[in-house]
This record gives C-alpha cells, structure tokens and sequence, in this order.
C-alpha cells in the first residue's frame, strides 16, 4: 500500500513520538508512508523522525488554519493518490474521514485516548463510520472505542504504540547515603494533574521533614502550566521540586531516576509511565488508562484515585523509605512490561492491523 499518515502536528511527545517504530515495521511489511502534519505545534517531534529517516511535510499553520489545511490536504490527494489515509488523534481523523470520503479513499483511524472532551467525542460518534477500521493503541482505548464511540467491536483491533526494548538504560537502585529521585514527563498541561505531584511533595514534607530533605522531584517538559506549577513550588517553598523542560532523551532521563510517577486525570496508553516501566523504576500512576493494567499494586507500584494527594504521598513515603524494596518493585516492572509490551507482541499486533488495513484498501480498489 501507499498509505498517507496524516497527524495533528508535530509536537515532542504523545502520539507523534512512536512514528519511527510504526514507520518502520509499515515499510518492512513492503508499503510506502508519507507523514502529513497539519499543525507545526512545538516540533519538537522533527529531529526525531529526521533521525529515523522518516520524511514529514507540513500543511497548515495552526488550528484556526482550517481551510488552508482542508485545501492542501485534497489537493495532496488528488496528485499522489494513496491506497490508505491513516489518522491519528481527532483532528487528523476528522479531516482524513472528509477527505478520504470526498476523493474516495478508505480511512483507518488511531484511536490514542480513553477520555476525550464532550463535543470531540459527539463529532467521532457522528463520523465513525467514515472510517472503515479502528486501531486502539491498549485495551482500555479499545473499550473506549466501542463503549463511548459507538465503533462496531470488530471493527477495532489493538497495536499497542509502545515497544518495550532490551537495549534502553536501566536505572539503578539509589546508593545508601543518596538523593531519592522521583521524576515524571509530559506536556505541562492541565490534563498531566502536575500540580496534585507537587501537592503531594508538600505534603511529604509536612508529614516527614528528614525524609523530604532526601528526595529529589524532577518534572520533565514544557507546556501552558509551566508558569503555575513554578508560582505553585515557590508558594510552597519547595527547594526539591525541580521543572526541568523538555526531555529530548527520555530514556536517559529516565536511567537516571529511582521511582516515576504519573498524576494525570486521564490518558490512554502513556508512553512514558510505560518507558519508566521499561527502565526498571517503581511505578506511582492514577487508575486511568491502560496504567490501571499495566501497574500491578504491591507487585510494580502503587495506583491512587485521581486527585488521591495523600495516597500519592503515602506511597512516595514507602519508595524512599525502602530503596531496596523500591528496587525490587523497579525490576517487576520490567518484567512485566516487557512481557506486555515486548518486540514480538508489538510486531505480532502491527502486522495483523498491516494485514487488515490493506483488506481494506484491496476492497476499494476492487
């Protein structure tokens, strides 16, 4: 197939970020891809897939610039003619299912998020049926898809867009004696709950001062939010507490942590819990997403309710209690996403969607 991978922009995280390994397992499997982007967002996602040699083009300026990107994405359309439109995150798969229907070419959409804002969900269950095939990126998102959605169950099948490697950094145990460093990653944005993490570093120093003075918070990224969570830690007076900006490698950033913890109000897979999981570190999350299967409480971390301050300081108080309990929670992660999450189980979910979605495009040809 010549399949044109339309996303939302360009952005350093989320769903652009696994494109190379996607990419790459397409054009192993023999079809061409060329990756449309319709908004620049922060590019932070650009010296990555140049680093993999995936090419990229840019359509539109911003996401007012609707027409201009309508318009360019038809006429893109018409002279290259693909097999496929694949699309990820709603407005991509918003504008792929009408221009796939006005050029006639079939649509196979992403579905990344097991939360979506009201009037987006309205649109994807009005147009769900311009797309002729779903890809849920975990389970939860697959449920979502059929519970919230509307999508028939089987037209939804599951290619996790994580891939659990060997090769990555592992973190070590944290020597006696040493900072315990608790980190996280991802866009500073109301939806990551940053502020609930910094509460609750408040709280471990409130509840145990000499061993607040030994644990070190890192918060990794750039977003709207980075003002107020740095009003927040002053406020607070939270020496500890450190914003760190963007992360251009995560899993070195990662290696260099003793626990992860992911505060977010909702999410759908999380890449980066998963790639903490995969570097071998302790796993504090809320029960969202796929973090509510991936974390095995008492076995690879702990799971609080979303907004749960107390519970998340509480576990934070256990981790750097117990640096080597800490560490034994850190390998069990491993295990477990690598069991989950590993190469065979990315290639053997690609590959079945790979099939599927060229049925797809064969029926229209036909």
């Amino acid at each position: 197939m010549h399949i044109h991978y339309l996303i939302n922009g360009l952005n350093g995280g989320g769903a652009a970020f696994p494109i190379p390994d996607l990419v790459a397992l397409m054009r192993e499997q023999g079809h061409t891809v060329r990756v449309i982007a319709l908004m620049p967002q922060d590019r932070k996602s650009c010296a990555r897939l140049d680093a993999a040699g995936v090419g990229w083009e840019l359509i539109g300026d911003g996401p007012r610039d609707f027409f201009a990107s309508a318009r360019a994405l038809l006429r893109i359309l018409r002279e290259d003619r693909p097999d496929l439109i694949w699309t990820s995150l709603t407005r991509a798969t918003l504008f792929g299912q009408i221009a796939g229907c006005i050029r006639g070419i079939p649509v196979v959409s992403w579905q990344h998020n097991a939360f979506l804002k009201p009037w987006n969900r309205r649109l994807l269950r009005l147009s769900k049926k311009l797309t002729a095939y779903w890809v849920a990126d975990s389970q939860t998102v697959a449920r979502f898809a059929v519970e919230e959605l509307g999508v028939a169950a089987d037209k939804v099948d599951v290619w996790p867009l994580f891939r659990a490697r060997t090769d990555k950094p592992l973190a070590q145990p944290c020597p006696p004696g040493s900072r315990f460093r608790i980190g996280s990653l991802g866009r500073l944005h109301p939806n990551k709950n940053f502020r609930h993490l910094v509460a609750a570093a408040a709280l471990v120093r409130a509840l145990r001062p000499e061993l607040a003075a030994q644990i070190e918070f890192v918060i990794g990224g750039t977003g709207p939010e980075q003002p107020a969570l740095a009003a927040q830690i002053a406020a607070a007076g939270l020496d500890n507490v450190k914003l760190a900006g963007f992360i251009d490698q995560p899993t070195e950033f990662l290696a260099g942590l003793h626990a992860y913890i992911q505060p977010s109000h909702h999410e759908g897979l999380c890449i980066a819990a998963h790639e903490a999981m995969q570097a071998a570190l302790p796993i504090i999350a809320t029960r969202v997403g796929e973090l509510q299967r991936s974390v095995a409480p008492g076995a690879t971390g702990y799971l609080c309710e979303v907004g749960d301050v107390a519970a998340m300081a509480a576990a934070i108080i256990e981790l750097a209690d117990d640096h080597a309990r800490a560490a034994q929670l850190g390998a069990a992660s491993r295990e477990r996403v690598l069991n989950y999450f590993g190469e065979a189980e990315f290639r053997r979910a690609g590959i079945a969607a790979l099939t599927r979605a060229a049925a797809v495009a064969g029926a229209r040809r036909k």
